[in-house]
């Protein structure tokens, strides 16, 4: 066992709190809607970058490379000054959703190259420019261009041309739980000498301003750069700052005087250091050496070439001589990290695809958050500040009021989405299983506690809306983190984490027939489904037709989810019986959906085109007619997942679901000719359910695999590329509504147009497409074969085109026989300069025809299921 492992053992013993601290800092909280306290529900307005270094935060803290405590009650992260720009850099900047062409984008470059699951070892590059930083051009070029155009992005500007910028590494390596090693080194990539100042701050979150406790934590300078940190709850800490700094204090308290022309009752503001420091205003620090933000000033005039460090320990326990043993502390947790992921990547050998999954699980890591939200408060207002307008009672996640969450989750980002999204989060799981399998549990569980999960069985969808619907996939991960985690403890499965979530999601099985399937005929209707654009129509508004929507992946998904649930419960029925009745319960609704895919719930019309080979979804109107939207997307893909492989030593063991099954069978015939092949053992006495039969599948994998529709050279496309010449038009009275193939980021502002399912290459739908080909497999065994690309003359088995799909997915972050990146695209400071070529950014998704990374650039979330493609690839 390494030495990682044993802390974690530790943590998870509870004998040690090896996870206290880390990387717990969102990197924007203005603009997040936990900030917003206005009328419109206008989050981006309400708390501007521009405010943001004078507000104090009423739900959580924000910084570069920063960390906390997992109470966020003591934060610390890193200041820096160029001498060039306006303000201090702080925190990281980006455009909101109305000033980018394409949404809301980070407009930063910064990576993260290393973590272990405790945090005892982080590393993380920011690449600061020398000149000043290009805030308003930024702004202004993206506000010209029209969603027919890119981005306009940091690099574009030109900042970095002959290196003029600082890498600016930032180092955490803990000596304890409550001991932590902070390293921040600054090295001058430029041509000629450039000043920077370094400003390493800690401070409290605000605590005491809303009306509910008015105890004030302190920071006090008790010796030449040396902080006190005194906290009622949290217990004392000391910073030390090495080559004893000056130390600059303030209050993190809103400076009303700058943002609301409120009178100036005292001069120490939140944004008391960067006053200081940019505009030389002594007023704005504490000559007292006191207060709830402290900041350590280092400053350097870099040559060429040259590189400064700056040292700090931030430590419960007193140390009399700080630094005397960092550099032993340093390394040795530098070598628990490579012993670590050494073990992780023992059957992965190439150099370059261990550099990329390591920094896949890095970016994993450094973006668990602590996500402070009670919504029951955010709506009331607090009693020591206004009370909210009336009009937030009958606006967002009003109808929510027994949310509360207070916890350390992963988010699908840290700047773009710094909130959890539901089905993103059932994603991570997978990969964060393979480093941290009980971090994983633990988050499924999460969303299904009373205080997250509604009372009417829904799970909050992310804190935009809430009552948003996401894909059901949450019994999907929950089973295969279960069998990950049961694996990796040789055979004994967590039962207790299984059945805890199982009981949970069967509330939330019901929440979906009760609310999604209205006219009760098993075909549902999710709306939105994650999918933001890829609809002819928006499918969680009024459609311009009147009626509703049949969805070829709305029922699929449930489909999926039923099997999911089926599973789990023969799962647990192996030591507990009673389980067998709720698996024949959700293997019978299973049934009745399969039946409703094809004969459209009434008998009368089918998701299924026979001539087309294809699953659409059905527009339903208020005078009874019914339309095949025919859109050749995904949507019609989704039906795959819906397959689940039961071998006959299961069944024997299961009397009274197995019985239950047959009569079923025997006595609903149109039932049985639905399923696959139930009635019929395979290869090993195996029996598949699954919404395909052969011929279906056939079909199906004869589209998804053709070049010139859904495979591209780097995976399977949201939408066939067919619609590039052939756009799909639905026309109503009022207007046309046309459906093409747009391969890059979105050209309408559907769900606010910063995010694209019209073409691109998404890694958590390819994921479930591999995972479900593997299932297939498992059945038919290497006799099932198909044309790989469609037209090659190439026929492989389901598992050879799983493994093909996984190198094509892979290939994008992967260097190529040039020594480049696809997804990197053009840029050539990113493909071939030595201090950018080999740190990745892990996009939200990829461009459908060359693969150049598109949308957030850090949604390290649900593209770091690289981490297992790189082990399923052929």
């Amino acid at each position: 066992m390494t030495q990682e492992q044993l802390r974690l053992t530790e943590n998870n013993a509870q004998t040690a709190s090896w996870k206290k601290f880390g990387p717990y800092l969102t990197e924007r909280q203005w603009g997040t809607v936990r900030e917003d306290y206005s009328a419109d529900g206008n989050a981006w307005d309400y708390i501007t970058h521009d405010m943001a270094r004078s507000k104090a935060y009423r739900w959580g803290e924000e910084g570069i490379g920063g960390i906390s405590d997992d109470q966020q009650l003591l934060c610390f992260a890193v200041g820096l000054w160029n001498g060039q720009d306006g303000i201090l850099k702080e925190r990281l900047f980006g455009l909101t959703n109305g000033q980018g062409n394409h949404g809301e984008d980070v407009k930063e470059l910064y990576y993260y190259l290393d973590s272990t699951p405790t945090h005892s070892y982080m590393r993380m590059l920011y690449k600061y420019p020398q000149q000043e930083f290009p805030y308003r051009k930024l702004v202004k070029e993206n506000g010209r261009r029209t969603r027919l155009q890119p981005e306009y992005e940091l690099l574009d500007t030109g900042i970095f041309n002959k290196n003029r910028y600082f890498d600016v590494f930032i180092e955490y390596a803990k000596a304890g739980p409550d001991d932590i090693l902070i390293q921040i080194t600054v090295h001058n990539r430029g041509p000629k000498k450039a000043p920077v100042t370094v400003l390493p701050q800690l401070w409290f979150r605000n605590t005491w301003s809303w009306g509910y406790d008015d105890t004030r934590p302190v920071l006090r300078e008790t010796a030449p750069g040396t902080v006190l940190a005194e906290h009622a709850t949290l217990g004392h800490y000391h910073l030390y700052c090495d080559q004893e700094p000056a130390l600059l204090f303030c209050e993190n308290e809103t400076n009303g005087a700058r943002l609301y022309d409120l009178p100036a009752e005292g001069r120490h503001f939140k944004d008391g250091i960067n006053d200081y420091v940019v505009d030389g205003d002594a007023a704005a620090i504490n000559e007292e050496q006191q207060g709830t933000k402290v900041g350590a000033q280092y400053a350097f005039v870099l040559q060429p070439g040259q590189s400064e460090t700056v040292r700090l320990r931030l430590s419960q326990p007193a140390h009399e001589s700080p630094f005397l043993d960092f550099e032993h502390i340093f390394a040795a947790r530098r070598r628990d990290s490579d012993e670590f992921y050494d073990c992780i990547q023992e059957n992965l050998p190439d150099p370059d695809a261990r550099n990329v999954q390591r920094q896949a699980f890095a970016g994993m890591l450094w973006s668990k958050q602590y996500y402070y939200y009670d919504v029951s408060e955010w709506l009331q207002g607090d009693p020591a500040v206004l009370t909210p307008p009336p009009e937030r009672t009958k606006g967002r996640n009003r109808h929510w009021p027994h949310l509360h969450n207070a916890d350390i989750i992963s988010m699908p980002d840290k700047w773009e989405y710094p909130w959890y999204a539901a089905w993103d989060l059932a994603f991570h799981c997978i990969p964060l299983a393979m480093v941290d399998a009980g971090f994983a549990k633990d988050q499924l569980r999460l969303l299904t506690r009373d205080w997250y999960m509604h009372p009417n069985g829904q799970l909050p969808a992310y804190e935009w809306n809430l009552s948003d619907v996401n894909p059901p996939v949450h019994a999907w991960a929950t089973w295969r983190v279960y069998k990950m985690d049961k694996k990796l403890n040789e055979g004994r499965g967590d039962r207790a984490f299984l059945e805890a979530v199982f009981h949970k999601l069967t509330l939330n099985f019901t929440w979906w027939v009760n609310r999604k399937d209205k006219s009760e005929r098993n075909i549902f209707e999710g709306g939105f489904l994650g999918l933001d654009n890829i609809g002819v129509f928006d499918r969680s508004a009024p459609l311009p037709t009147g009626g509703f929507i049949e969805q070829s992946d709305g029922t699929s998904w449930m489909a999926m989810f039923a099997l999911n649930m089926m599973r789990i419960a023969l799962e647990l029925a192996e030591t507990n019986p009673v389980y067998q009745e709720m698996a024949g319960k959700f293997f019978e609704h299973f049934l009745y959906i399969a039946d409703a895919m094809t004969r459209g719930g009434d008998g009368l019309f089918n998701l299924w085109d026979e001539e087309d080979g294809f699953y659409y979804d059905v527009l339903h109107t208020p005078d009874e007619e019914r339309t095949k939207l025919k859109v050749r997307s995904i949507v019609g893909l989704i039906p795959l997942f819906a397959v689940e492989v039961i071998e006959e030593d299961l069944l024997n063991k299961m009397p009274e679901f197995t019985a239950r099954a047959t009569w079923l069978l025997e006595n609903r015939p149109h039932l049985a000719q639905l399923v696959s092949r139930w009635e019929e053992p395979g290869k090993g006495a195996r029996h598949l359910l699954g919404l395909l039969r052969r011929p279906r599948l056939k079909k199906l994998l004869a589209r998804m695999l053709d070049e010139t529709e859904f495979l591209s050279e780097f995976g399977i496309r949201a939408m066939s590329r067919y619609h590039l010449e052939h756009p799909y038009v639905f026309s109503t009275e009022e207007a046309d509504f046309t459906v093409e193939y747009v391969p890059g980021e979105a050209e309408s502002g559907m769900f606010g147009g910063n995010s694209n399912w019209r073409g691109p290459i998404w890694y958590p739908i390819n994921y479930l497409i591999i995972e479900s080909l593997q299932r297939f497999h498992f059945y038919y065994d290497s006799k099932f074969k198909v044309e790989y690309p469609t037209g090659s003359g190439t026929y492989l088995d389901l598992q050879q085109v799983a493994a093909a799909l996984a190198g094509r997915l892979t290939k994008l972050l992967l260097r190529d026989s040039a020594g480049r990146r696809p997804a990197f695209g053009n840029n050539e400071k990113l493909q071939t300069d030595p201090h950018f070529k080999d740190n990745l950014l892990f996009h939200e998704f990829f461009h459908g025809d060359d693969g150049h990374g598109l949308g957030a650039s850090h949604q390290t979330g649900w593209t770091g299921l690289i981490v297992r493609l790189l082990q399923m690839r052929g």
